[in-house]
């Protein structure tokens, strides 16, 4: 019986075959994963965007490092070596003789297969003589042209060989193992321990180890898990933050720290520039006693930003750590929203806790933009454009003009603009438009409803309320001259910079006025003089059991008399109807159309439903990119992109009413789902939808949201379809009686 029998490569042609392999597997993937993009595809993204963001810091330093990194080209060299030597090895296998080739008797006696029996025993002969030992022929050669004709005249090796493929009937199998022999050699068996050991018990254990602890040190935003338990621990405990005690928070992250952080750097030089710019700020709480704000790592940290809202310059020992500092800002505020918005639904569901304020949660929302722009809370949004400065600033303020914010100056004249911005010249001021009209100006939709429900328009108490907005993201070049002569919208956020831009009112608009209130008392009159109808009663309390959003349909006083006039019409005609039958008739057809609407109303919903549950559905599935929009930042150092914050609040009681959802896939449009719960009593409510940008200063919008909540409807105990017959008779029993009541129906109506 065969045997198995395993044996080292002493060739070494098989551990050939492995390495190239091995080399394969990881050169080809690598290729594809690692090999540099196009590198003129980012020079012409860049290139594209220099008319806009040419002064911008993040811009210049993309462009520096783009002309003096050598990365890409190590990469390439690497992934070139490694195909030089992938193609070495190739060529290396296809050269190596085959050392397992399959046995031809008819090749061993140089003949063509099938040959007959008088050919084998010829060419046998004349082999033999020609390379029999005594004739001075080779032994091995002469061995094999006996085995090769015992297998092919001996019947019992020919069944051998054509069972086996060996005329000696079946032999040990070997398997070769792809690795040199002098790896089990016992002269080299410590050195090739110690490299065993050294890789699977040193290196290996070190390395999973490093990235274990590592990974546990961060959230899933990558930010320290000592940081977010710092942001929980002071706004818990401060529930009402100020701008100023925000940033004492936010420079106090451990991300700042040396000890947990290695790119967060303590200079010698610090001692000395710090200080100074202290002195140039003035009062930053620098004597406040509590930890970790009087840590150095922490008083560098907010004199760094502090000088960068301030747009101060700062030497180049510490440019770097500011830049750190700046770039780190937006990722640390969206984990202390993240942690306002944990502890709000911990205090909403357990009680007893103190939810953190509403402007607390607002405040790191303007710090974000803030950060972006490298403006102060006070400073005009006029500064996020290129070549303003303070002084320019009374031109834009002034009686004539009245331009406080950007839509301020996308609203005014070509002519006013041009002639109010005469200071800037030709060249800064086509650069400034440009500027601004990249800027984006959000147009919001909202729906408000109760999805999966009879009455998806019917608030009811402690119902979940979902509120659909549709943003369609335009650019402010698309407003110019549309927005011409035309107050702000009605969301803008600032209710002081709305109060200036109202313009007076003139003389001769206070007459007309006066003519209207006078027409409007004339319709009043008559209206009053003309009789309610039944329909219009019944349309009106309709109107009022159904209404849910305060002020979403409001009907005008035209609308009123021509119902008015409509149903002196229709009673009218009722009184000419004179017979019975024709009312009856009437009422079955005015009952069909009726149906036939609700019907339709139906369908319309369904569809409606099915068409939202497959775009939630398709929205789940696909993963789309962060990648919007590049923000305008004259002093931020890294290429940021536009995001949105919106949610839904209370500004009466300063509370959030749902959490603040980050919006950052909102390229040209997005649809966006707020869920909230109706408030557990009836009656009306004012709550407000905000959307605010991470990034710009005095783009803000709020919308007011309305809110009618109706008492929930009474839970039937015995309802129809919940009387389930147990028996067929007790079913056939039921329908009996139904029949029987019908008849007696009919009978009544008969009489």
């Amino acid at each position: 019986m065969a045997g198995q029998q395993f044996q080292y490569d002493d060739s070494g042609n098989t551990f050939f075959y492995f390495l190239t392999s091995f080399v394969g597997l990881i050169v080809i993937p690598a290729t594809y994963y690692i090999w540099p993009r196009d590198q003129n595809a980012e020079q012409l993204r860049l290139k594209s965007l220099r008319r806009v963001h040419g002064r911008c810091l993040w811009y210049r330093l993309r462009l520096m490092k783009s002309q003096q990194s050598i990365v890409p080209t190590l990469k390439k060299a690497a992934l070139l070596f490694g195909w030089a030597v992938f193609l070495l090895l190739a060529y290396k296998v296809s050269k190596l003789d085959r050392e397992y080739q399959e046995y031809n008797p008819y090749e061993v006696l140089n003949l063509e297969a099938g040959a007959s029996v008088a050919e084998i025993k010829k060419q046998y002969r004349v082999l033999s003589l020609k390379h029999h030992p005594d004739k001075g022929g080779d032994e091995a050669t002469f061995m094999k042209l006996a085995k090769a004709y015992s297998a092919l005249t001996n019947e019992e090796s020919r069944k051998n060989w054509e069972m086996y493929g060996n005329p000696d009937g079946p032999r040990v199998t070997s398997f070769g193992i792809a690795l040199p022999a002098w790896i089990v050699d016992q002269k080299n068996s410590m050195l090739v321990l110690l490299v065993y050991g050294l890789a699977f018990m040193v290196i290996l254990p070190v390395v999973v180890g490093t990235w274990w602890y590592r990974s546990i040190r961060y959230s899933g935003d990558q930010i320290l898990i000592n940081t977010t338990q710092l942001f929980m621990h002071f706004m818990y405990k401060t529930p009402t933050m100020n701008m100023k005690r925000l940033v004492m928070v936010l420079t106090a992250a451990f991300e700042f720290d040396p000890r947990s952080n290695k790119e967060a750097i303590i200079r010698p030089t610090d001692n000395i520039e710090v200080p100074q710019l202290i002195r140039e700020l003035g009062n930053i709480n620098v004597k406040k006693k509590e930890p970790p704000f009087c840590y150095p790592y922490s008083l560098k940290a907010r004199v760094l930003l502090l000088a960068q809202l301030a747009r101060m310059d700062v030497s180049e020992n510490i440019e770097e750590d500011q830049r750190f500092v700046v770039k780190k800002c937006p990722a640390l505020l969206q984990e202390m929203i993240n942690v306002g918005c944990q502890l709000t639904m911990m205090a909403t569901s357990r009680g007893g806790l103190r939810a953190p304020r509403l402007t607390s949660i607002e405040n790191c929302m303007k710090l974000s933009q803030m950060v972006v722009q490298g403006l102060q809370e006070a400073k005009s949004p006029l500064l996020q454009l290129p070549h303003f400065e303070e002084e320019h600033l009374r031109y834009c303020i002034s009686k004539k003009y009245k331009v406080r914010t950007l839509q301020d100056l996308v609203s005014l004249k070509d002519s006013d603009r041009r002639n109010m911005l005469r200071f800037l010249g030709e060249e800064k001021y086509d650069e400034v438009i440009g500027v601004l009209g990249s800027f984006p100006y959000i147009n919001m939709e909202t729906k408000l409803q109760v999805l999966d429900d009879e009455d998806s328009n019917n608030i009811t108490a402690g119902s979940i309320v979902t509120v659909t907005v549709i943003l369609t993201r335009k650019r402010m070049s698309e407003m110019f001259e549309k927005e011409e002569n035309a107050p702000l919208p009605a969301e803008e956020v600032n209710s002081e910079e709305q109060g200036d831009a109202k313009n007076k009112t003139k003389v001769w608009q206070n007459k007309n006025k006066g003519a209207k209130k006078a027409a409007k008392s004339k319709k009043k009159k008559l209206t009053k003089k003309k009789p309610v109808t039944q329909q219009q009663a019944k349309g009106d309390k309709a109107k009022q059991a159904n209404g849910n959003v305060a002020g979403n349909e409001i009907v005008s006083k035209e609308e009123e008399e021509d119902l008015s006039d409509k149903g002196s019409e229709s009673d009218e005609a009722e009184g000419n109807k004179d017979s019975p039958s024709e009312r009856d008739d009437e009422s079955d057809k005015q009952s069909d159309t009726e149906g036939d609407e609700i019907a339709r109303d139906d369908e319309e919903e369904w569809e409606a439903l099915q068409q939202s549950i497959q775009r939630r559905e398709r929205a789940l599935l696909e993963t789309k990119s962060k990648v919007t929009h590049p923000v305008y930042s004259l002093f931020f150092p890294e290429e940021k992109q536009e995001w949105w914050w919106l949610y839904i609040a209370d500004r009466k009681e300063q509370t959030l009413v749902s959490m603040p959802n980050h919006v950052c896939t909102l390229k040209d449009t997005e649809e966006v789902e707020l869920k909230f719960p109706a408030p557990s009593k009836t009656g009306n409510y004012q709550y407000s939808v905000i959307l605010r940008s991470d990034s710009f200063m005095g783009l803000d919008q709020i919308k007011p949201l309305k809110l009618e909540v109706h008492e929930a409807k009474a839970m039937m105990d015995n309802h129809p379809q919940w009387d389930i017959p147990e028996t067929e008779e007790e079913e056939d029993d039921q329908e009996d009686s139904d029949g029987i009541e019908e008849s007696e129906e009919d009978e009544e109506d008969n009489d």
